[in-house]
């Protein structure tokens, strides 16, 4: 669906009328958008150097048309992935998971597969830096949890959600803007950076 709007100048005179989507397909990847652009721009200043990982998925069947336009008609997922994000900054390897839920009192923790938890297990114990990026949509808050943290409380927890509340006394809140769109990197030099300071 899109809506019509129109843009009054300052001045009065003009005007001009643009088509807003309000398709809400794409909500979900709101999170996911907002580290891509914050990573970008941490590229584009040489701060760090940290990219997505790439889903591995295994191709079955191409159509060949013809050569410059062949087409994946059919293509599973080969292994779950480790984590949504890896790279360097500061001389460390960083290595990272983001969630966002819509939930407003917890955090469901099948979420987080056990697949992810020992690979950040294994990063921690190689001396990276392994956290998760939690948002929570319907208070527009996103936080930033050491992995080691988050990973004991999920190990020894009795119930199926972790409450909002214990993200907002174990997490750090990350600072939301325009550029970057969102500060996650102040976040790691508080927590992982401290002696430079």
């Amino acid at each position: 669906m899109f809506l019509m709007s129109t843009i009054k100048y300052p001045n009065g005179i003009s005007t001009i009328n643009t088509m807003q989507s309000k398709s809400y397909s794409s909500r979900g990847m709101r999170l996911e958008n907002d580290i891509n652009d914050s990573n970008k721009y941490y590229r584009e200043l040489d701060k760090a150097l940290i990219y997505k990982k790439p889903t591995p998925v295994q191709v079955v069947h191409v159509d060949y048309p013809k050569r410059q336009r062949a087409k994946i008609t059919e293509a599973y997922y080969k292994t779950p992935s480790t984590t949504d994000y890896n790279g360097v900054y500061r001389g460390k390897y960083i290595d990272f998971e983001a969630k966002e839920t819509k939930n407003k009192t917890s955090f469901p923790l099948f979420m987080i597969h056990p697949h992810q938890i020992k690979h950040l297990k294994k990063v921690v114990f190689h001396g990276g830096i392994g956290f998760f990026i939690i948002r929570f949509n319907y208070h527009n808050e996103t936080y930033l949890v050491d992995s080691k943290m988050l990973i004991d409380k999920i190990e020894n927890i009795d119930k199926s959600s972790i409450p909002y509340t214990w993200f907002q006394n174990h997490g750090t809140l990350i600072q939301e803007g325009l550029y970057p769109r969102l500060a996650y990197l102040k976040v790691v030099d508080e927590l992982y950076f401290k002696e430079d300071k």
